[in-house]
């Protein structure tokens, strides 16, 4: 067992915000929290070649910056005959006698159908015992080679255990109902949500949980924006409600789940590596854990902040200076004014390990583009650059120069509100070449940049008459 860090030390090197273990990387989490910590299962992309592929591996943690990593609990088989040559997404839920029961996707692409839905047993949530009698597969109405992602819970509401399975039926994407009183045999009871998107997408991951009043229904769209979006509900068998604004995050975060301790509701995804592992590249398929803590309305919507808990690790700010400004740009006291004439920046030292940068932009009349950049180069230009266009009313990551933004497409976007006279509120969280930015209580975005660490970073602004204010920096 490999341990990223002991409750005992504090220092930076032993701490990880958005883990992975060594040389691999975390596929579609599965969290159950235990009632003292989160027990973070998850698909291991091994990338070694074998035939098998995708075993469960575990991290639990307490507190979102000190994870234990439990290695492999649930191996794949060796058996290029057996169902579960590959694993796929599942869930952990406990009996009344205190059994844990884990359901997975059995994925054997040799195999017709393809998928199927197996069963496993722990009285620890670290050894488990497969039982592969339990074994079924898609009920008939459903297509037998996409039948997957179970999530199993015990509905008070019903006095039943309920299985949601992504699934499509009719050519389009479904999360299936099944319902058990034993956990062993389940009943289909039809499609609780059918793709209501405008796309005939599968629905991936899908968790159903009570927080409040309101009932919650997630998934991620498989295409073609790949997000995890989010339903509604005052019953848990609907009708669903689509909010406002159904989705947290851009395709930077995938395959989240819902699970809530005592009190707080959290949102476990992952953000990809990208191909040939260069900053450029399309993203891939997993990466790092990324957590995002969700706050309820009065209205029942949710919005993502940063998790209170590393906020509160990482709160001893220091006041950043730069190494170098634009001559336009004035500054007074904690404030860096802005002109809004052609490209202003202000570059800052090298940035390395886990950081907390945090601030305000203050908006006036005139703004077109500003943002961050990375990877910043002696002509104050960034590799990549998280931008936010006040014009499209966007949060934009651009894995290019910052001199291409106005030519080029964002490879990840999120929508944001952007008022002339008011305040943008900002928490940067980075962690090796993940990047997170919260901003205002309303929008995330989570993007990959390799090139990132050990190099200059900026603020720079395009046209656009804005105020920095109160900028820190906590390592």
């Amino acid at each position: 067992m490999f341990t990223f860090t002991s409750c005992s030390n504090s220092n930076q090197d032993n701490l990880k915000i958005f883990p992975t273990r060594s040389e691999t990387w975390v596929g579609d989490p599965m969290p159950y929290f235990d009632g003292e910590k989160f027990n973070i299962f998850y698909l291991e992309d091994l990338r070694d070649g074998d035939i098998g592929f995708h075993p469960w591996s575990l991290f639990t943690t307490k507190n979102f910056y000190e994870y234990e990593d439990k290695g492999v609990v649930i191996p794949y088989s060796k058996n290029t005959q057996d169902q579960d040559l590959a694993l796929g997404t599942g869930s952990v839920v406990k009996d009344n006698d205190g059994l844990y029961h884990a359901f997975y996707t059995g994925h054997n692409g040799k195999k017709m159908p393809k998928e199927a839905v197996m069963h496993a047993t722990s009285k620890d949530l670290n050894e488990w015992t497969k039982i592969p009698e339990d074994t079924f597969y898609a009920s008939s109405q459903y297509e037998a080679d996409d039948f997957r992602d179970p999530y199993v819970i015990y509905n008070e509401d019903y006095n039943e255990y309920w299985m949601l399975v992504t699934t499509r039926k009719d050519k389009m994407g479904v999360i299936a109902l099944y319902t058990s009183n034993d956990l062993k045999e389940w009943k289909d009871q039809g499609v609780l949500l059918s793709n209501d998107m405008g796309s005939d997408s599968n629905m991936e991951c899908p968790t159903l949980i009570k927080y409040g009043d309101y009932w919650y229904l997630s998934f991620s769209d498989q295409w073609p924006d790949r997000v995890v979006h989010y339903r509604t509900a005052k019953d848990s068998k609907g009708p669903f409600v689509i909010p406002e604004q159904d989705y947290f995050d851009g395709n930077g975060f995938y395959a989240g789940r819902m699970e809530k301790d005592s009190e707080n509701l959290y949102m476990f995804g992952w953000t990809p590596t990208k191909e040939m592992y260069i900053d450029s590249g399309k993203y891939d398929w997993a990466g790092n854990l990324v957590v995002h803590q969700l706050k309820q309305k009065e209205t029942g919507e949710l919005y993502p902040v940063p998790v209170e808990d590393v906020v509160k690790k990482f709160s001893k700010g220091t006041k950043l200076n730069p190494l170098a400004q634009t001559e336009t740009i004035e500054k007074a006291k904690n404030k860096y004014s802005f002109s809004g004439q052609d490209y202003e920046v202000l570059t800052f030292p090298e940035i390395s390990g886990i950081n907390k940068i945090t601030g305000k932009i203050n908006l006036s009349s005139q703004n077109s583009k500003f943002g961050f950049m990375f990877n910043v180069d002696e002509e104050n230009m960034g590799d990549i650059n998280i931008v936010i266009d006040s014009k499209k009313n966007e949060i934009q990551f651009y894995n290019l120069s910052t001199e291409d933004i106005f030519n080029k497409k964002p490879q990840s976007t999120m929508p944001l509100e952007v008022k002339e006279g008011e305040s943008l509120e900002f928490t940067l969280l980075i962690d090796d070449s993940i990047a997170v930015l919260y901003v205002n209580d309303e929008a995330v975005l989570s993007s990959r940049m390799f090139s990132m660490q050990d190099q200059k970073w900026g603020i720079f602004s395009v046209d656009s008459n804005i105020e920095i204010e109160d900028l820190k920096l906590s390592k």
